[in-house]
């Protein structure tokens, strides 16, 4: 059984940085497909960054382009959602979460981690 738990969340400025961890256990990353994802209050959850197994491929959601850089490091068996130029529609709670198959659900969660972006 996979488990994943994140951590790096808290309070920042607008325009300031967050990294956040997840680290996996029961089964290397490597063989997982990895995202982050996040809900703001009163919206849905939203796929903001993903990861290939091998970590080749990255996609991001359009509202973090060029700010967010997923990551994974095998060695440490952890996946990062770095995040840049924070703004205040960045918050919410973020969740990593991973799946065995590109096609798949994602169907390992992680509990949530706080972001929270001050004007």
């Amino acid at each position: 059984q996979v488990q994943l738990v994140e951590s790096g969340g808290g309070l920042v400025q607008a325009g300031g940085s967050l990294r956040l961890s997840c680290a996996a256990s029961g089964r290397a990353i490597s063989f997982l497909y990895m995202g982050w994802f996040r809900q703001a209050p009163g919206k849905e959850r939203e796929l903001v960054a993903a990861i290939s197994r091998g970590g080749l491929t990255t996609d991001y959601a359009d509202s973090v382009k060029g700010r967010f850089t997923i990551s994974k490091d095998r060695a440490k068996n952890t996946a990062y959602l770095q995040m840049s130029s924070l703004k205040f529609e960045d918050t919410a709670v973020y969740y990593c979460a991973a799946k065995d198959g590109n096609y798949d659900d994602y169907n390992y969660w992680g509990q949530g981690t706080q972001v929270t972006v001050s004007s």
